[in-house]
């Protein structure tokens, strides 16, 4: 399963000990993570402005991270209607990804989540999932 990761699950998950910590190392553990470049940017600028964590640890975060899938910026955002004008971008990010399911905190995102070509979903519905599976 290919899971991509949106830019505010990771920022959870690299701030913080918790759900999207776990989220985190189960995909990195069991499954395939996939990120996109677009995410990427988010994440350096949230590590680095909001939680004003250190150039060299947010540039190990983003090495870790490239070591697995990394998609390019895509030709073009996605056409659904969102709010935020930066998740077409991801969304189109992760079907470009050919993921299996898109894993956010969005809001914007997981108001769309009916009409997109992909599961969205919540950090704590996807570990319901996978636990409910095992």
């Amino acid at each position: 399963m290919k899971v991509f990761v949106d830019s505010n699950v990771l920022v959870a998950a690299f701030g913080t000990r918790g759900l999207c910590a776990d989220v985190l190392l189960y995909i990195l553990a069991d499954r395939r993570l996939v990120t996109g470049e677009v995410v990427l940017t988010e994440l350096r600028r949230a590590l680095s402005r909001r939680l004003k964590v250190p150039p060299p640890t947010v540039e190990a975060i983003l090495a870790l991270l490239r070591e697995h899938e990394v998609v390019t910026k895509p030709r073009a955002p996605s056409d659904l209607p969102i709010r935020d004008p930066d998740d077409p971008w991801i969304l189109a990010s992760a079907v470009d990804a050919k993921a299996d399911v898109l894993i956010t905190g969005d809001a914007d995102l997981l108001e769309i989540a009916a009409s997109a070509p992909l599961p969205i979903l919540t950090p704590r519905a996807f570990w319901d999932l996978v636990r409910t599976r095992r």
